[in-house]
């Protein structure tokens, strides 16, 4: 009998390596190599071009078209996906065990089942688990054909008999192909198995959506090249324990990236929420310390988000500096910036941050409210009533302008809200209807304002 040849496979960038390392020697990674079987090549063609008889050509005689798309029946997810679903697409999504990825397709495949033919394959969830989540979601079953099967070999001759318009691949770590002789689930395999149902859908034109499983740190489980082979990430954001959830695309080549679609789980699946910020508002009072509204933009959306900071006495050696939602090292940086140009020390206190509703703020315009929080609880002192902000600080006390300053005015308007402190320079040149700006343009004077 053959000795079974193992290689140590990195999970982040597939390099192997025949000796266990600490450290990858192909990405630099750590602790990123596991155990593989060794898959023999394999003939018959197993790596084939996607196109045949493509010849070079000059890049100004390609003729540049509008890329169509299918809106899928859930405005949120068309938002993310910047429109709709473009033929030969291949978009994967992941997140949370349970968190609602699954649900939400089911939902997209019975909307687009109406006018597109769809198939659903599912490696994770046997007919009737499904028909029974179809049933619970008031969806028609009839619009969606369903395959139970994880080989790859009976998969692609299914797709190419049925020739759907859109598929959905759940999930794609339950998937394996004969020709690798690794188990499910491996990088091998995610990698394999990956590589030829992108190489179908460029081929026929048949948009596929592959689900994904996440690690424990939340990033996309398999090899990292995974993510560069498909056109579209979109990660599901949320609590599992909240009602409400949130997807954002990381890539997406047919549309902009750092879009948002939040959503809200009911006893029909999810539903899209048209109007986001009431709902990270709605328990928002302007009468505490400590609490702030910031305006901050997700992709074309700007939403109101209230950033709430904590600030006590140390009771340690060391002062805490606990961020949810922001990010942390920034909350450093802010805190040294306002000791030195406002005056306000935070040395011997523990700071703690968090962005109220779960959502994940990571654009610099978050330092004003971040900061004006900050004082707020320090002082034991509210804000003034029915005030926004938003701006980027420098080290050197500025602040400096951000992105879509007008829009965010208009939607704190919106809102009801009266007062706003902004950069100088996103100062509006006409006057927005029902709100007083106040423009700064250093730190201190954002603080001073606040002070009365």
């Amino acid at each position: 009998m053959a000795k079974i040849k193992t290689v140590y496979t990195c999970g982040e960038c597939a390099g192997q390596t025949p000796k266990w390392q600490g450290q990858c020697p192909h990405c630099g990674a750590w602790n990123t190599l596991s155990e593989t079987v060794s898959s023999p090549a394999s003939g018959g063609g197993r790596f084939q071009s996607w196109s045949t008889g493509s010849s070079v050509q000059l890049l100004s005689d390609v003729t540049a078209e509008e890329v169509p798309r299918d809106p899928c029946g859930i405005d949120e997810l068309d938002r993310v996906l910047g429109g709709g679903i473009v033929r030969g697409a291949v978009i994967l999504i992941g997140g949370d065990p349970g968190i609602g990825k699954s649900t939400l397709l089911l939902q997209a495949l019975s909307a687009t089942g109406e006018r597109r033919k769809v198939l659903y394959v599912s490696g994770e969830e046997s007919p009737q688990q499904i028909a029974l989540r179809a049933s619970r979601l008031a969806v028609d079953p009839s619009r969606v054909r369903f395959l139970a099967e994880i080989r790859l070999e009976a998969i692609l001759p299914a797709i190419r008999k049925e020739a759907p318009e859109v598929v959905v691949i759940d999930s794609i770590q339950t998937l394996y192909t004969e020709q690798v002789t690794s188990a499910p689930g491996s990088v091998s395999q995610v990698r394999e198995c990956a590589a030829q149902l992108t190489r179908m859908a460029k081929e026929t034109g048949t948009a596929i959506i592959l689900v994904g499983h996440v690690t424990k740190e939340g990033a996309l489980a398999g090899p990292r090249v995974l993510e560069h082979m498909v056109d579209t990430v979109l990660y599901f954001e949320g609590d599992t324990h909240s009602s409400y959830r949130m997807i954002r695309a990381i890539k997406n080549r047919f549309g902009a990236v750092n879009e948002l679609g939040i959503f809200a789980m009911t006893e029909r699946g999810l539903r899209g929420v048209s109007n986001p910020s009431a709902i990270f508002l709605s328990s928002y009072r302007d009468d505490v310390a400590g609490s702030c509204v910031l305006v901050t933009q997700e992709g074309t959306r700007p939403l109101l988000v209230e950033v709430q900071a904590l600030v006590d006495d140390c009771h340690g050696f060391q002062p805490k500096r606990l961020t949810v939602g922001l990010e942390q090292n920034r909350l450093a940086m802010l805190l040294a910036v306002l000791h030195r140009h406002a005056g306000v020390a935070a040395f011997d206190q523990d700071v703690f941050l968090n962005a109220v509703g779960g959502v994940k703020i990571a654009e610099p315009a978050a330092d004003l409210a971040v900061i004006l929080s900050i004082v707020s609880s320090l002082r034991n002192r509210p804000l003034p009533e029915k005030l926004v902000v938003f701006g980027e600080v420098g080290l050197a006390g500025e602040v400096r302008p951000v992105a879509r300053g007008q829009e965010r005015l208009k939607e704190a308007a919106k809102l009801g809200f009266a007062r706003a402190i902004v950069p100088r320079a996103n100062a509006p040149r006409q006057p927005v209807e029902g709100l007083e700006i106040h423009a700064v343009e250093r730190l201190e004077e954002a603080v001073a304002f606040c002070r009365g």
